[in-house]
């Protein structure tokens, strides 16, 4: 069973009601890396036990997806998450495919090593200036932040309807992960499926579907891990298991 095949037989969520039930701003993520055959019978399986709904938009079942991160110069942003500060920050312009907004988004650490994201339409600087002194970091006031990974992937988003103790949650799928720097070299993940969780405290159904099947959270970031894998001299302990386990010199283009 494929994850296309799986999608296909769900019931939809509109945009709205997702937003509305399970936006979780500030929230606790769990990834996973899945071989497109994995990713399919998690689906098919979570399909059985959770009642997912997948979130369609102008009758399309996934999004496309562009993010293009900024960071200072000397890589201030991606030095804080490699070393594994829990104060870091992650900079980034998102661009939906299928409506065509860009966001500019700060994603930032909570207590308990939660998710913290703030996002601006308008994308002007004062915002993330402002959002970066509330969450206690340093001041970058006249530090230029510059371009320096771009993302593109289709994503697929789920809501979980909360059951019992649970709450109402999100799942998403990455597919045809590529990275690029603005200096022209690529990195494509063709063969993986990022599969993430956002939750409350709490787990979601969906994180011990997969804990009961073998499967157990990866340290991946899409900024972090792209940067180490295009530019091997950075410091990069923190996703050496991904960069050797899953990054092959024939996903190289």
């Amino acid at each position: 069973m494929t994850v296309a095949t799986v999608v296909d037989l769900l019931p939809t969520v509109e945009l709205a009601e997702l937003v509305e039930r399970a936006s979780l701003q500030t929230r606790v993520d769990r990834k996973y890396l899945l071989t497109p055959g994995q990713a399919g019978q998690f689906l098919d399986r979570l399909a059985e036990t959770a009642a997912p709904r997948v979130l369609c938009i102008d009758r399309r079942r996934d999004s496309g997806y562009d993010s293009l991160y900024l960071d200072t110069p000397d890589l201030a942003g991606y030095h804080l998450a490699a070393r594994g500060r829990r104060r870091r920050f992650k900079v980034r312009r998102r661009t939906y495919l299928e409506t065509g907004e860009t966001w500019l988004e700060l994603k930032t650490r909570g207590p308990r090593g939660a998710t913290v994201k703030q996002r601006s339409l308008e994308g002007s600087r004062a915002f993330l200036d402002d959002a970066l002194a509330a969450a206690g970091l340093p001041d970058l006031r006249g530090v230029p932040l510059v371009p320096v990974l771009m993302t593109s992937y289709r994503r697929t988003s789920l809501l979980l309807p909360g059951h019992g103790t649970d709450t109402d949650s999100r799942l998403t799928m990455d597919a045809g992960l590529r990275w690029s720097t603005p200096d022209g070299r690529q990195l494509e993940l063709p063969d993986r499926v990022v599969v993430e969780t956002k939750s409350g405290a709490q787990s979601s159904a969906a994180d011990r579907l997969l804990w009961r099947a073998g499967c157990r959270p990866a340290r991946i970031s899409k900024f972090g891990t792209g940067l180490a894998a295009l530019h091997p001299t950075l410091p990069a302990n923190r996703w050496h298991p991904v960069l050797t386990r899953h990054l092959t010199p024939r996903e190289l283009s």
